[in-house]
C-alpha cells in the first residue's frame, strides 16, 4: 500500500511542493543558493514531464534579517515585517535567476488569511494560480508577511501549503523540511524510529514531536508539518514528508520519508478554506436540537436554535458554532452583524418576517456557507 501511495506522488500531475525556512538558509542567515538552485533543477525536471507543479516557499523573513543587521529572527510584528519587505524581493530574485537557468519562469503569489477567507477573494486566487499553470508559470506562493498580522496569518505555510493543494485540486503535496521525515520521537534522540507511512489518526499516537529547530528561522517544526497533513490528507490529498536534500529523490521515485494516507474524500474548497482559513469572529450557542439539526441533519442554522450570541462580528464574518457544553461543533458565515441577532433569538424565521419585514425570513447560517467541524454519529 505505501508504494502504491508514492506512486501517486511520484506521478501526480499537479503537485504541491512547500519548503521551509530552516532548509533554505545557511547558519549565518543568508540564503543557500545552492539548495534553491537544486529545488529548481528538480522541479525544472518534473515539469519536463508534462506535471504542473507550484512552489509554497517560506523564507522572505529569514532572508531578510540579516540584511538588516540582525543576528536573529526579530520577535516582534513590526520588525518581522519589515525584514519581509527587504527579503521577499532577495528570495524572488533568487529563484527566478535558479529557475532561468532551466528555461522557466517564476510568478510570485502573496496571500493573507483575510483575502482567501470570503468566496470572491478565495475564487480570484484560485483563477490567478490556475492562469500561471496554463502559461506554463511556476507560482511561488508565500504568506504576505509584510501586511499580514497576528489576527489574519495562515500562522506557517505547512498549513498554507496544504490549502493551496486542495484550492488547486492537487494531486499531491510534498514538504521539505530539514529532517528526512517523521520520527516517532526526536530524531537526534538513540532508539527513534522513521515512520514510513501514516495511514491514519492511529499511525500517530505516542509519537513525540517539537516545535520550530534550534536555528530560530522558521516557525514552523513537526506539529506543523503533521497538521498539514492532516488537512490534505482529510481532504483525499496523499502527503510525501522528507528532507530538502532528498528533493531529487521525493520528485522522482519518492520512496523517501513519510508517506500520509489520504484519509477523506474531497470537499468543496469552500468548506475547506472555511474550516481551516478563517478566524472566528464570535460565537452562536444553540439549543440540542439546533445541534442536533446542524451536525446530522446538514441543516442551515435558524434563530430558533441559537440562545447566546457572543463576540462582535458583522454579516459576512466567520463563526464558531458551539453546543450548551463549550463544544465547537462547526464553523460558518453569519448573516446578520451581532447587534441584529439578540432580539431574533428563539423566534422563527415565518413570525420575523411578519413582524419585521420579508429580510428577516431567511438563516443565520445557510448550509452552504457551514462546515461541521465533529464526526457525525
Amino acid at each position: 500500500m505505501s508504494a502504491q501511495m508514492r506512486d501517486r506522488v511520484a506521478h501526480a500531475r499537479r503537485l504541491v511542493v512547500k519548503i521551509g525556512s530552516s532548509s533554505l538558509t545557511q547558519t549565518d542567515g543568508h540564503l543557500d543558493a545552492q539548495r534553491m538552485d537544486d529545488v529548481a533543477a528538480h522541479i525544472a525536471r518534473r515539469r519536463a514531464l508534462g506535471h504542473e507543479v507550484l512552489l509554497v516557499s517560506s523564507g522572505a523573513i529569514a532572508a531578510g534579517f540579516p540584511a538588516l543587521g540582525l543576528d536573529r529572527r526579530p520577535k516582534d510584528l513590526a520588525t518581522q515585517q519589515a525584514a519581509a519587505s527587504v527579503g521577499q524581493s532577495m528570495l524572488i530574485a533568487q529563484y527566478s535567476a535558479a529557475f532561468a537557468r532551466h528555461g522557466v519562469t517564476v510568478g510570485q503569489v502573496l496571500l493573507t488569511a483575510a483575502e482567501v477567507e470570503r468566496r470572491s477573494q478565495y475564487r480570484n486566487a484560485q483563477r490567478t494560480l490556475f492562469r500561471l499553470l496554463e502559461l506554463g508559470i511556476v507560482p511561488i506562493i508565500n504568506e504576505n508577511d509584510t501586511v499580514a498580522t497576528d489576527e489574519i496569518r495562515f500562522g506557517d505555510n505547512d498549513r498554507l501549503a496544504a490549502l493551496v493543494a486542495h484550492l488547486v485540486d492537487a494531486d499531491a503535496l510534498v514538504l521539505l523540511s530539514d529532517v528526512d521525515g517523521l520520527y516517532d520521537g526526536p530524531p537526534d534522540e538513540a532508539g527513534t524510529v522513521l515512520i514510513s507511512e501514516v495511514i491514519d489518526a492511529r499511525a500517530l499516537e505516542g509519537v513525540r514531536v517539537a516545535g520550530p529547530g534550534a536555528a530560530g528561522v522558521g516557525l514552523g517544526g513537526m506539529r506543523t508539518k503533521i497538521e498539514a497533513a492532516a488537512i490534505a490528507s482529510s481532504a483525499g490529498i496523499p502527503v510525501l514528508l522528507t528532507a530538502a536534500a532528498h528533493v531529487g529523490d521525493a520528485l522522482a521515485d519518492a520512496r523517501v520519508g513519510t508517506v500520509f494516507h489520504p484519509t477523506g474524500e474531497r470537499t468543496s474548497a469552500r468548506r475547506l478554506w472555511l474550516a481551516h482559513a478563517t478566524s472566528a469572529a464570535g460565537r452562536l450557542v444553540l439549543d440540542e436540537g439546533a445541534v442536533t439539526a446542524v451536525v446530522e441533519r446538514g441543516s442551515s442554522l435558524l434563530p430558533a436554535g441559537i440562545t447566546k450570541v457572543e463576540g462582535t462580528f458583522m454579516a459576512g464574518d466567520a463563526v464558531d458554532i458551539v453546543s450548551q457544553n463549550g463544544t465547537t461543533v462547526a464553523r460558518g458565515l453569519v448573516n446578520f452583524d451581532a447587534s441584529e441577532l439578540p432580539s431574533l433569538l428563539g423566534r422563527s424565521t415565518k413570525d420575523l418576517a411578519r413582524e419585521l419585514g420579508p429580510e428577516y425570513e431567511r438563516e443565520v447560517v445557510h448550509r452552504d456557507d457551514l462546515v461541521v467541524l465533529v464526526e457525525r454519529p
